[in-house]
């Protein structure tokens, strides 16, 4: 790529559009952006000729299109929605080298969106003038069976990693999330679990390689980055360091059958008890085996006109179904649980129940980004380190009943999570976490208060339960981004700002976060909301 300056002229126009924008003491137009920023890309690509074809700008017939077509979250998707300047969407590497550099010549504040499931729209959405790298043409995968080993651009959705691998072996496959249409860039930088966790770990405990570009264009691996660069890639956010372009993983391998199953209980089919034996086994019982429990505010199938709740546990056992009931009737004998219910089924299977496509469709749906159910949404996020007692218990699902709208998630630990360092990756969240929560308040419509009213509702609930979850700091999981716990500036007070999040996030591992931020991007180039501040004398 030709990393020469701009022309002459390109300095000068921009030169000029300051000049004028500090006098007229208005924001520049997405069209005067949209000229200047062309202009340097062309300087800064082999094929200035294409560029143009991959710029958009607020008055282009596709730029509204493109812009919603990777909004996950309703809220963020109005008419009063800040939207970007302009929208990049790269083909080549050499692109995005120049879009970086030239966002950086120009001043212009770069979000980084690769699937646009973080909960907060911190990778499309910001209170200042910005425009958006979007990733999404970058989704090529390629899959090295005899090496057990896949190379994974973050532009890729989970459902096209899957079945990429699944097309190449029916006995490999790559533990991440349950939800196909989320992209690798966020999933895999802030950690990337899913139902294979208690076995394989988190996704960034299987990634071996990455090519990352820095605030100066250059690309770098896992050898040229060094190790700081890359322990912090995993599980401390891309988009804090630079533009991930690729990750290398390796495949783990899985039976030819697995076994998945769901039992629901309400308070009336004693689910307290249930619950409580939950804690006792989920985090301990097999590694192989990985149980999440949700529990939500329901109308009672045996009382009319009572509000109850259901305690449902969803389960996939990497294993035969003979096998794992009779692992229940050993550990979990309350749930009474029956062969009948259990469904055998391959593994890429599983990973369409778990997606809850039971629409018909065959599962090439899972290339398809669009095939995701778009809902107003607000996401919080917590860690349970001692079982909370039966009367916490009941206390808990009186408080849900008594809110109606906020459903709790609780996702089991232990096993491989257990055995892996706290500091072997960004990601600190390892033994000692019984399980994590995640707080859900999901709504249909924009009508008047709504919003108002379930975000009150999840922030009533989250207080609620401090008495049962970690604490000092109450940590909390990166990729359930929730910016109630903390918003850093972009300025002096970046760092002080930082702490309050990051070590909720982080732990131990945020003071190293921040050692290495400054080192790679000593200007914090790469900002946003929650991204890892440099140090203090460094902004």
């Amino acid at each position: 790529m030709d990393k020469s300056n701009s022309v002459p002229f390109l300095s000068v126009f921009i030169i000029l559009l300051l000049v004028h924008v500090s006098n007229s003491h208005a924001a520049p137009s997405s069209e005067s952006i949209y000229v200047t920023f062309l202009q340097c890309l062309k300087n800064h690509t082999t094929q200035p000729n294409q560029v143009s074809n991959i710029v958009y700008s607020q008055t282009n017939a596709s730029y509204t299109s493109i812009f919603q077509a990777f909004i996950r979250n309703a809220r963020f998707n109005t008419p009063s929605t800040t939207k970007p300047l302009l929208i990049i969407t790269p083909l080549h590497e050499d692109q995005v080298q120049a879009t970086v550099l030239c966002s950086k010549t120009i001043g212009l504040h770069l979000k980084i969106r690769s699937g646009g499931h973080d909960f907060e729209g911190i990778s499309y959405i910001s209170d200042t003038p910005f425009i958006i790298l979007d990733m999404f043409n970058f989704q090529n995968i390629t899959v090295d069976i005899q090496n057990e080993i896949a190379i994974i651009q973050t532009g890729a959705s989970l459902g096209q990693v899957y079945y990429r691998i699944w097309e190449k072996s029916k006995v490999h496959g790559f533990p991440a999330g349950v939800c196909p249409t989320v992209g690798v860039g966020g999933h895999l930088s802030g950690g990337g679990y899913g139902n294979m966790m208690r076995k394989f770990g988190l996704s960034i405990d299987n990634i071996v390689d990455a090519k990352i570009i820095d605030v100066n264009g250059r690309i770098l691996d896992k050898k040229t980055m060094g190790e700081d660069l890359f322990w912090a890639i995993r599980g401390g956010g891309g988009a804090s360091f630079g533009v991930i372009l690729s990750y290398t993983v390796k495949l783990v391998s899985v039976p030819e059958k697995v076994t998945v199953f769901q039992v629901d209980k309400s308070l009336e089919q004693n689910a307290t008890d249930i619950v409580f034996q939950w804690q006792q086994v989920a985090p301990h019982t097999d590694d192989r085996l990985f149980m999440r429990l949700v529990l939500q505010p329901v109308n009672s199938k045996i009382v009319k006109g009572k509000k109850t709740v259901s305690a449902s546990i969803q389960a996939m056992f990497l294993g035969g179904a003979d096998e794992l009931v009779t692992l229940f009737g050993k550990e979990f004998p309350l749930l009474g649980l029956k062969k009948e219910i259990c469904k055998e089924m391959s593994w890429i299977e599983s990973v369409f129940y778990w997606a809850n496509y039971n629409d018909g469709s065959s599962l090439i749906t899972l290339l398809d980004r669009s095939h995701y159910k778009v809902h107003f949404s607000k996401r919080k996020s917590d860690y349970v380190k001692s079982p909370i007692p039966k009367d916490g218990l009941k206390w808990i699902m009186n408080k849900l009943i008594e809110l109606g709208k906020v459903e709790l998630v609780f996702n089991p630990y232990g096993g491989k999570m257990s055995e892996i360092s706290s500091a072997a990756t960004a990601f600190a969240h390892r033994a000692g976490n019984l399980y994590k929560i995640q707080y859900t308040a999901s709504w249909e419509n924009s009508a008047a208060g709504m919003e108002k009213s379930f975000i009150s509702q999840i922030r009533m609930m989250y207080s609620y339960m401090t008495p049962f979850v970690s604490k000092n700091p109450r940590s909390a999981y990166l990729n359930y981004r929730d910016l109630d716990i903390g918003i850093n500036g972009h300025d002096k007070n970046a760092y002080n700002d930082g702490v309050v999040y990051g070590m909720k996030y982080f732990g131990e591992n945020f003071e190293r976060l921040v050692k290495v931020k400054t080192a790679v991007d000593p200007e914090n180039f790469f900002w946003n909301e929650q991204s890892i501040p440099t140090l203090p004398s460094k902004v």
